[in-house]
């Protein structure tokens, strides 16, 4: 099952490439390391997801909200350790996640899950640009500005929005700052304007009729499925979240502004829309929002706000891509952000399913690169220059394997019992063979 390691990192390099800003093919340089506010900024760009508001207005109608408050903060606080672990990876190798799978599953064993979390992006991306565009086309029929329905406005408003998405992701790291400036503060009014006129507006229920809130027999949610919800929310999108973080200037400014981003950010956003769905006994955010008459405002705060987080996305699945096919990544930003778009209407009524049972697949995937990185290898790779690598690590790609499986038990939390058994068998299975691509140099 062994496989002979490559010379060195440069063996793949049969398709020279040079660094753009973003290295997407290499290590960030202490020289472009970033500070924690600028970190901050652009995980919480990341993290402030218009779905988490989504899915915190559906557990709003299926739990007290003493029982989601538990169960969100659980959720996050078990994300905000997944990825902040990550998170330490990236800063201490300044790697992206594609780059960290080279140690893991070897060099084109990294195909596989550069290959899952490029496709999943952009499948959200897709869906990132029809949540905004149908919003806005209801609004305009509303309004008399189109026609109800007009497939052709749909269509003109998905491609507007789909090129500007991408063409601010061309740009990388720099924009995505930018424009998380902005869109942060915009949520934050948005989901405090919104729960403050339920909680204290002339119809509000109050502090005291929120906590008295009951779910319908119906409509209720145990508390592990709520924390399986929290957790599967975002899993997909925190395993990328090395892309980001290798830009921080050390671990700690890593760990923290993960850590904080995704237990505040994603937190407050399930927050939001579970106190707008309790207080207006609506089970859909959208209909709250325009039932409190914040539907424009709504629409560009969850505007801006699903433009960073698509931003996010495009970005990661252009260095995926970039990883597999030796391309630079302002070129596969480009191609992906073309295909989003061209898919974004049926993507959003067909994919959403697929794309949570890619979330099943993804979250092994960081199991296995945390566990080769602290457990195999005692936290601390050699540098790709000087690192032996395999063609395709097969105890990795075995144990993802076996750990899909086991998430697609449906028995407690997937997410956690899929990592749990593939960290497992990748070290059983890595001490058996004695193949594991950091074996062929001790430094």
């Amino acid at each position: 099952m062994a496989t002979e390691p490559l010379k060195n990192s440069g063996d793949f390099e049969q398709r020279p490439l040079k660094n753009s800003d973003d290295f997407e093919q290499g290590a960030v340089p202490q020289t472009s390391r970033r500070g924690f506010w600028s970190m901050l900024v652009v995980m919480l760009g990341f993290t402030f997801f218009s779905a988490s508001m989504f899915a915190g207005g559906k557990l709003g109608v299926g739990m007290t909200f003493t029982e989601l408050l538990w169960a969100v903060l659980a959720g996050n606080l078990l994300l905000g350790a997944y990825t902040g672990t990550l998170a330490f990876m990236a800063a201490k190798t300044g790697d992206s996640v594609h780059i960290l799978s080279r140690y893991a599953f070897g060099v084109r064993g990294s195909y596989l899950p550069s290959a899952l979390l490029a496709f999943t992006q952009i499948g959200w991306f897709g869906v990132g640009i029809a949540m905004f565009a149908l919003p806005v086309q209801k609004w305009l029929g509303s309004r008399g500005m189109i026609q109800p329905d007009n497939t052709g406005a749909l269509w003109a408003i998905v491609i507007i929005t789909g090129v500007v998405m991408t063409s601010t992701a061309y740009f990388g790291i720099r924009s995505l700052t930018i424009l998380s400036f902005i869109a942060v503060p915009a949520i934050i009014i948005l989901g405090c304007w919104s729960s403050g006129l339920v909680l204290f507006g002339k119809n509000g229920i109050g502090l005291t009729g929120l906590l008295a809130a009951q779910p319908s027999p119906e409509a209720a949610i145990g508390a592990t499925l709520a924390i399986a919800i929290s957790i599967g929310s975002f899993i997909s999108g925190g395993t990328c979240t090395p892309d980001f973080v290798r830009f921080a200037k050390g671990p700690r400014v890593a760990v923290w502004t993960t850590v904080i981003a995704f237990f505040l950010g994603n937190s407050l956003m399930f927050l939001f829309g579970a106190i707008g769905t309790m207080g207006c006994e609506l089970a859909d955010i959208s209909d709250v929002l325009e039932l409190q008459g914040l539907l424009v405002f709504a629409i560009l705060a969850l505007g801006l706000n699903i433009w960073t987080t698509n931003d996010n996305a495009i970005y990661t699945s252009g260095l995926g891509i970039s990883n597999i096919t030796g391309i630079p990544k302002r070129f596969t930003v480009l191609f992906n952000g073309l295909l989003g778009t061209v898919l974004a209407v049926w993507l959003n009524n067909h994919f959403v399913g697929y794309l949570n049972f890619l979330n099943v697949l993804i979250p092994p995937v960081g199991a296995i690169l945390i566990t080769d990185f602290f457990v195999r290898n005692a936290g601390k790779y050699p540098e790709e220059k000087d690192a032996k690598f395999v063609d395709v690590n097969w105890p990795a790609v075995i144990a993802w394997a076996i750990g899909c499986g086991v998430a697609f038990v449906n028995i407690g939390i997937k997410a956690i019992n899929g990592m749990g058994a593939a960290a497992v068998v990748y070290i059983l299975l890595s001490v058996y063979f004695k193949n594991h691509p950091a074996d062929n140099e001790k430094k």
